[in-house]
């Protein structure tokens, strides 16, 4: 294949659901030797698939004389789960000056999708000629960091006699933290909440990021002043200290730490001041506030299921006007939901093995109907390899089904809750799992259905549901529980919001990947805050 430098285009690549920025380090071994009186001179470019082009994000440095480069230059991207990013490493012997990649001898490459790259961490793999054969023994190892500071401190603050400043009362204290700005000038951080009427004041535990407070350098100096408050902005000085982060983390529940408030011009002016006051530090915290991508770093495996809609109200799938139709082109919605989610979810899970499920059909030989079958036929082994095995088993199932009724969800909810309760006695952040059902109208077991999705709520796992077809979806929509929160019919309240819906009318005529976005947009927070519920950092999480 022919490489040519491309501009790379104005502003981010990717969508505005950015969940965080990824480092890549590359390193190559047993690369060819290119050149005749010494070793090859290496250096690595990295490109995007964007609109179907190839688009060059960046370089590393060149290696010279060095066939098993570790390259120091690092490759930074916009990291989003719920795109498929393509990527391909290209090395090439540096011969000339130039930045044209045709002046230089090429020495392998390697594609693959970032998400294929961040659910192993590190991967190393064979290196590819134009021709799809190896480039010799080459090899190419590339690993994956998060690059955000996702550490978070918690301060329990209170005060002692504090300076009096009201004429008819005591003060109304509060506290606010500044760190040093670029300007030089100190730049605010956190404002506590005002404490009425006391020299005494005891203010709420308050958590803010570690990178907010100090930059993440737990030895720079940080500014607490306390004020009085008044109702028309002007604010009396009580005093200030400085201090750092390190220092606050003195403090410990038994043995509090203990810093005199100053007021500058009174202590200029008094011979005697000692202070205005003791702010007194309870406890200082550092924890992490885990990301979706460090529990995909630390090894959690995304468990993908789906579940199809087999009911008559579908239509005769030989007949073009029934929604399992399958089209001249070999799509038809169902097959284009399978598609979209399963293309994304399928790089998270290591062995790529997806059960299918159908409902709401009549199954041979006895015809009776199942809202919980396998679509292989194989109920001990339903599992299908990859999204072109789940593609294979619902085309090769639907002439063998009577389509029937009624549209019942519970079943198949109830199913994957098993698996997923089974998952909560490793008591480890390693698996959760996506419902994926796609139907074309109205729950016949909605009852059920939602005292399912409440109990469910509870577990590692989400269900997204595509709407095909023009029914009326209001049902679908009360499950999502975006503007309000789910009841069971017992009454019981879903723990959180685990049901994201969308109708695929809406997604016709936009190109398949917004229909991916907007159906996994969720799902990356419902991971975070299921695990951080549970208290569950990511396996192989580092201390604070």
């Amino acid at each position: 294949m022919a490489y040519t430098m491309t501009p790379t285009p104005p502003g981010p690549v990717g969508s505005q659901y950015c969940v965080c920025k990824v480092e890549l380090s590359i390193c190559g071994q047993n690369l060819l030797d290119r050149d005749v009186t010494s070793k090859s001179d290496p250096f690595c470019v990295l490109f995007m698939e964007v609109n179907g082009k190839w688009v060059e994000l960046d370089r590393t440095e060149t290696a010279v004389n060095n066939l098993n480069p570790a390259f120091a230059k690092k490759f930074i991207i916009d990291y989003h789960f719920e795109e498929v990013q393509k990527l391909k490493f290209a090395l090439f012997d540096q011969d000339k000056s130039s930045t044209q990649l045709y002046e230089h001898d090429f020495l392998g490459e390697f594609s693959c999708t970032l998400g294929m790259i961040v659910s192993s961490k590190k991967i190393t793999r064979t290196l590819l000629l134009g021709n799809g054969k190896p480039a010799g023994k080459g090899m190419i190892t590339i690993a994956a960091q998060e690059l955000s500071d996702n550490r978070v401190i918690t301060l329990s603050m209170a005060g002692r006699k504090l300076d009096k400043k009201d004429l008819f009362g005591k003060s109304d204290p509060f506290l606010e933290f500044h760190k040093p700005g670029d300007d030089g000038k100190w730049m605010l951080v956190h404002r506590t909440e005002v404490i009425k009427y006391t020299l005494d004041p005891v203010w709420k535990p308050f958590t803010v990021p570690l990178v907010s407070l100090c930059d993440g350098d737990v030895e720079k100096l940080i500014k607490v002043i306390c004020y009085d408050y008044d109702s028309d902005g002007g604010h009396d000085f009580i005093g200030e200290f400085q201090t750092s982060v390190s220092r606050l983390c003195e403090a410990q529940d038994a043995s509090p730490l203990e810093l005199e408030c100053i007021n500058p011009k009174k202590q200029k002016k008094k011979k005697n001041y000692k202070n205005s006051g003791i702010i007194i530090v309870k406890s200082c915290k550092i924890t992490r506030d885990f990301s979706f991508l460090d529990y995909i770093l630390g090894g959690c495996q995304l468990m993908f299921t789906v579940g199809i809609d087999f009911t008559a109200s579908n239509g005769n799938p030989q007949e073009p006007s029934s929604l399992h139709y399958i089209n001249p082109l070999g799509t038809n919605e169902y097959l284009s939901a399978i598609w979209a989610v399963g293309q994304i979810i399928q790089d998270y899970d290591s062995d790529k093995m997806f059960p299918a499920l159908g409902f709401g059909a009549q199954l041979p030989p006895d015809w009776k109907v199942s809202h919980e079958f396998a679509i292989n036929f194989n109920p001990r082994n339903p599992f299908c390899s990859g999204v072109e095995g789940i593609v294979q088993a619902y085309s090769a199932c639907l002439p063998h089904i009577r389509f029937y009724g009624p549209t019942n969800f519970s079943p198949i909810i109830n199913h994957v809750a098993r698996f997923a309760a089974q998952a909560t006695q490793q008591e480890t952040a390693s698996q959760y799992f996506i419902l994926l059902i796609i139907t074309d109208g109205v729950i016949s077991d909605m009852d059920e259905t939602r005292h399912a999705v409440v109990q469910a709520s509870k577990l590692p796992m989400s269900i997204i549901i595509v709407g095909v077809g023009n029914a009326d979806f209001a049902a679908m929509e009360f499950l999502d529980g975006d503007s309000r929160v789910l009841h069971s019919y017992t009454g019981e309240e879903a723990v959180r919001d685990i049901v994201q819906f969308v109708p695929f009318r809406n997604f016709r005529n936009v190109p398949k990947e917004t229909l991916a976005k907007a159906v996994l947009a969720e799902l990356p927070q419902q991971v975070v805050q299921y695990f951080k519920h549970q208290n569950l950092p990511p396996i192989n999480s580092e201390p604070a």
